[in-house]
């Protein structure tokens, strides 16, 4: 999948540069940039062209690489949708 960057979370980058986010390396600057400068707006959009497991698999591999706050707060985001509910049990 291909999407267009958003210059305000890539500015470094040349305007309408794209990324294709099945290549590992561009998923991995798009989901780092995404949860660490972004928006709520930006995480939903994100979230919602990125499947779960993917994402989870992105944020392992960059999680070494983010402001420590931002790293833990999806830290602890993550072990909660994967915390059983009471209708669950």
């Amino acid at each position: 999948m291909k999407v267009i960057s958003d210059k305000r979370l890539f500015w470094f980058l040349k305007e309408g540069s794209e990324f294709n986010l099945s290549n590992e390396d561009h998923l991995n600057i798009y989901v780092q940039q995404n949860i660490s400068k972004g928006k709520t707006s930006d995480i939903r959009k994100l979230l919602k062209i990125i499947p779960l497991n993917v994402f989870i698999g992105a944020f392992n591999r960059i999680k070494n690489y983010l402001p420590k706050e931002v790293k833990h707060f999806w830290e602890e985001w993550l072990a909660d949708i994967n915390t059983p509910t009471k209708k669950d049990t």
